[in-house]
């Protein structure tokens, strides 16, 4: 089945190398009005989205956020927050005591705040407009809270960078997804077998032309490029700094 909706979903691919052309007023309200219509736990819109405009903070940004260059010369760059703080506000605004928030608050924060961010993309694309996630802004949390001023109960939940693609990001094959057996339970969750692994891993590679697919030797080299990087046990230690506020 297809439609203009799901082809574009198919279609859209992160950007990260983008034109000069600028990103006009009236696309940012409309990316950020897309982020606003989104789903949100009793509508409540539990983030705050930071419009990054300074090219100081950028730079900075960009420095954090694993040294990535093209963060700074994106036409629009947003900073989704997981916000805890607005609502409690309101609620002693109104003459209550509320609890301190908990887990369970910035898990929800977190889910909206993404949700909406994934809206922002859908808009940008039906524009003409490609982006690019960058979960890196979770890193370096004594930094980064310094740099965007964030109090405690507010979490960066993810960055989003957009811009007009170049000839060249808009001819890149899309990386292919895996097949709808490795990613979908019915009803209850099931570990793969280690062959069911193997096999997923190899219909995913055949699905993007990849020839002479070496399941160990892929596996092993993404676990130490990814998983067992440098960046990736700060973002997990930045993100326990964060999770201290909550417990």
């Amino acid at each position: 089945m297809q439609n203009e909706i799901l082809q574009a979903l198919a279609a859209r691919k992160s950007v990260r190398v983008f034109t000069d052309e600028p990103v006009t007023a009236e696309e940012r309200a409309a990316i950020l009005e897309g982020a606003f219509q989104a789903p949100t736990a009793g509508c409540q819109q539990l983030y705050t989205i930071l419009d990054i405009t300074d090219p100081a903070l950028r730079h900075t940004l960009a420095d954090l956020c694993d040294h990535q260059p093209f963060i700074e010369k994106a036409a629009l760059c947003l900073v989704f927050l997981a916000d805890c703080r607005r609502w409690p506000l309101a609620y002693r605004a109104a003459g209550l005591q509320p609890r301190d928030p908990g887990p369970g608050d910035l898990l929800l924060a977190v889910a909206d705040a993404c949700i909406a961010a994934q809206n922002a993309v859908t808009a940008a694309e039906s524009l003409g407009i490609g982006s690019c996630y960058i979960g890196d802004v979770l890193e370096n949390a004594e930094a980064m809270r310094d740099a965007l001023h964030l109090p405690d109960h507010v979490v960066p939940a993810c960055m989003l960078v957009f811009g007009r693609p170049t000839d060249q990001q808009k001819a890149r094959p899309k990386p292919a997804r895996f097949a709808e057996a490795a990613v979908v339970c019915e009803n209850t969750y099931r570990d793969r077998t280690g062959e069911e692994l193997r096999q997923d891993f190899a219909c995913r590679a055949a699905a993007g032309s990849q020839v002479d697919f070496d399941f160990d030797r892929y596996i092993q080299a993404f676990c130490k490029r990814k998983y067992e990087s440098d960046f990736s046990r700060e973002m997990s230690r930045s993100a326990a700094v964060y999770l201290r506020a909550f417990l």
